[in-house]
């Protein structure tokens, strides 16, 4: 590697020396360096992730003997800020519901406003489930992981619901690992390595766009392919959405892709045809989008270009399962009723925690 010029090395100790007085870049986000101090505690080592909201970094927090800590930095724009003040508020009604943290929800240290950016200090866990798939070269997850890692984000999202919230947000990318390390072994019918964890532990992460009941209801919520149908037809929707997204989760932890690959609110709606066949008409009557409808139908050309598309990237529901060992089907059956179209009739967490795919739980406490 060519060695840096002098004067360059000398031009970065001083831009470094100037970043201490706290600058922003163009689009918000805090400039920071390894090494540099927050509040005297927080030395920041890494940066772990990035979103729109800002980006995510890992610590050691020198109050705290040292422990890491993943510090999220609020990028410093209002509205950011105020959906990350939010956020601070439901975590920390969270914290004080789940003190002896039974529920795999994140749980927030700290949080402050540092020169406009609002920070908050978490827990530091593993990969997303989502990153450990990508990473793993998008190979399923095993069916007993499956179990575990279902099994908690159900009971966490049950113990939102039934305190008035719903999470909004579920995908794979928001559940997190508690720690990501895996085995390797060769798969030599995959002629490839596989990743096997060693803890399928898994907590959610992300309230920023937790809404509670009597809070105003945006029309539009969920990242698009966990996104359930009343949301695309826009009839309004409450906790149900969450049991449509975790649906849709499990049957990505199982395949190792999404189930609807698609950026298109029509061609979505068709995909869920294709997979779980027709959409009732009285949905269909009841949307404000009458573009999607024609002869209380959906409006789709089967033969067209994007028709084709569905058709070759979707099967129904019950042609995805690998095995008839009665593990799959009771999962495909626990995953067909959280992906009822209509949110009235679509199993509640309660009632998914007593399905026959969890029966190895019924002992221990719900």
């Amino acid at each position: 590697m060519a060695a840096i010029p002098v004067q360059r090395r000398s031009h970065q100790r001083r831009s470094r020396k100037r970043s201490r007085s706290v600058e922003d870049d163009g689009e918000g986000h805090l400039i920071y360096h390894s090494g540099d101090m927050l509040r005297a505690r927080y030395e920041i080592v890494c940066t772990l992730g990035e979103g729109a909201f800002g980006k995510v970094v890992e610590c050691i927090d020198h109050a705290n003997d040292g422990a890491r800590v993943a510090l999220k930095i609020i990028k410093n724009i209002d509205r950011y800020r105020e959906a990350a003040m939010s956020e601070v508020q439901v975590l920390e009604q969270l914290n004080s519901l789940d003190s002896d943290r039974r529920y795999a929800c994140v749980h927030m240290l700290d949080w402050f406003d540092y020169h406009g950016h609002i920070c908050i200090a978490f827990e530091l866990l593993g990969l997303s489930t989502y990153d450990f798939l990508k990473e793993n070269n998008f190979q399923p997850f095993p069916i007993e992981h499956i179990r575990h890692m279902a099994y908690q984000i159900i009971r966490a999202v049950r113990f939102l619901h039934k305190n008035k919230l719903t999470h909004t947000d579920l995908k794979p990318e928001n559940i997190l690992f508690i720690d990501s390390e895996y085995d390797l072994e060769y798969n030599p019918e995959m002629k490839q390595d596989e990743r096997t964890l060693r803890n399928p532990d898994v907590k959610i992460v992300d309230f920023g766009n937790a809404t509670y009941e009597h809070e105003h209801h945006t029309s539009v919520v969920s990242t698009r392919h966990y996104r359930a149908p009343e949301v695309i037809l826009d009839l309004g929707w409450d906790h149900s959405c969450d049991v449509w997204s975790i649906g849709c989760i499990l049957i990505e932890y199982y395949l190792g892709t999404t189930l609807f690959q698609t950026h298109d609110s029509k061609e979505h709606l068709a995909m869920m045809e294709r997979v779980l066949g027709p959409i009732p008409t009285n949905l269909l009557e009841k949307t404000k989008k009458r573009r999607y409808v024609h002869r209380c139908k959906l409006d789709w050309d089967a033969h067209s270009s994007a028709g084709r598309y569905v058709k070759k990237h979707c099967k129904p529901l019950k042609h995805y399962i690998v095995s008839k060992n009665g593990d799959h089907l009771q999962l495909f059956d626990l995953i067909e009723k959280m992906m009822e179209y209509n949110p009235a009739k679509r199993l509640s967490l309660e009632q998914a925690l007593r399905h026959p795919f969890f029966s190895c739980y019924y002992k221990s406490k719900l």
